[in-house]
């Protein structure tokens, strides 16, 4: 992080520390509990009204947060670039992809998409759900939530496999009644130097991609969506801790949106069962991966020459 968050005084980042976490804190018992009520409803009788509430009592709770980066860390700078051609719409469906360093992605994510985009649900972990109030928020309003299972398990089992691939097409079918933005980290996890050096991965800033997901979202979902976004986030002065985020230690944050157009043969191909088309898939994933990780190159040489500067 920046030499000027390291000499801001120790009593002020207490204070801050102190603000947001009680702010976050009161706001999730706020709009907590409201959620889940009105979600238990669902177990009775399915209603797109409860649904839509639902949306608004979450977009009430995401303005907190967002306020509270407005206002509690108005030293974060952001750079925010938007693809002409991407025309986003509170009303819009899209899918969307993403590069993955830190938790703070999430945030990032909220922050920017909050006035610009329907609510954005992404592919998560199922022992999530064991979070108080968020993890079942998570399933109440619609995430799809993935039980990894190892290869072992797979081999021992080979329906959990199915299972899963079932779980996930489900909880995209249900977004199909609203508009939506689905978020995919291609990389499954988040980056680490150490994890990079383990896959031997081939691109300078990014992990491997996994297509799966992707794949599986746009058989489900891909004639009914209005684009295929790319967010690339970048953190010139390093990846930072949620923490260090909310402490405000962290002093610039780029975001960059463009849309990627689906080639035709995109539509209608059976990822699982067809190898063919499994290898083209991947190989079309690696292609926008290169271009990301160029990308990303770029916007760290902009801040740095602006740090010789």
């Amino acid at each position: 992080m920046s030499s000027q968050s390291n000499k801001e005084p120790l009593l002020k980042k207490i204070s801050r520390g102190l603000t947001v976490g009680s702010v976050i804190t009161g706001s999730t018992f706020f709009h907590g509990p409201p959620v889940l009520a009105l979600g238990l409803t669902k177990l009775v009788k399915k209603s797109k009204k409860v649904d839509e509430t639902n949306i608004q009592i979450t977009n009430s709770w995401l303005s907190v947060n967002n306020w509270l980066i407005d206002h509690v860390l108005p030293d974060t700078k952001w750079d925010i670039s938007i693809d002409e051609n991407l025309n986003l719409s509170m009303q819009g469906r899209y899918l969307m992809t993403c590069n993955h360093q830190s938790w703070v992605d999430t945030t990032v994510n909220q922050y920017f998409g909050l006035t610009r985009m329907p609510l954005t649900r992404f592919f998560t972990k199922w022992e999530l759900i064991f979070i108080p109030f968020v993890g079942q928020a998570f399933k109440i309003l619609g995430f799809p939530m993935m039980k990894r299972h190892s290869k072992e398990q797979i081999a021992k089992n080979p329906e959990l496999k199915h299972r899963d691939m079932d779980e996930a097409r489900k909880a995209c079918e249900q977004l199909l009644s609203q508009p939506f933005t689905l978020l995919n980290y291609l990389e499954g996890t988040r980056f680490s130097p150490e994890k990079h050096a383990q896959q031997q991965s081939p691109f300078k800033n990014l992990l491997k991609p996994k297509a799966g997901g992707l794949a599986l979202a746009l058989n489900i979902l891909g004639d009914q969506i209005d684009a295929l976004v790319d967010m690339t986030i970048v953190y010139p002065d390093g990846a930072p801790g949620y923490g260090e985020f909310w402490l405000g230690e962290v002093p610039r944050i780029a975001v960059n949106l463009r849309k990627i157009e689906i080639p035709a043969w995109v539509h209608g191909g059976n990822y699982e069962d067809d190898p063919e088309f499994r290898e083209r898939f991947q190989q079309w994933v690696d292609e926008l991966w290169t271009e990301k990780d160029q990308l990303i190159t770029d916007l760290k040489a902009k801040y740095q020459t602006h740090n010789v500067a």
